[in-house]
């Protein structure tokens, strides 16, 4: 039983906190962790290097468009980095995930 790992960039520590806090209080996810990053891209015609903060959230499959339109709404990025890897892990894990944000859990 798979699950989604969700990459979320962010520009400070408090941001990353408020929206991996809400996300998993609301119930889109199980879990975030919050780290700090460096950051080289393009943005408006020039290199930009910034360090940021990312979440690294989990969550089923069948939470991926709550957990988007949240993060579309509540980020302050004109243009957020909300990226998605489906990853599995020891099955007690997945099942924590899985009941964690109130699904049924699937017969391994």
């Amino acid at each position: 039983m798979a699950f989604l790992l969700i990459y979320i960039t962010h520009p400070d520590e408090q941001t990353a906190e408020r929206l991996s806090n809400t996300l998993v209080e609301q119930k889109h996810v199980a879990c975030a962790n919050c780290f700090p990053i460096t950051s080289a891209y393009w943005w408006q015609g020039a290199v930009q290097r910034e360090g940021e903060w990312v979440s690294l959230v989990k969550t089923p499959e069948s939470k991926w468009q709550d957990v988007v339109s949240y993060i579309n709404e509540h980020h302050p990025y004109e243009v957020p980095c909300i990226m998605r890897m489906s990853v599995s892990a020891n099955e007690a894990y997945e099942n924590w995930i899985y009941s964690s944000v109130s699904l049924r859990i699937l017969a391994a």
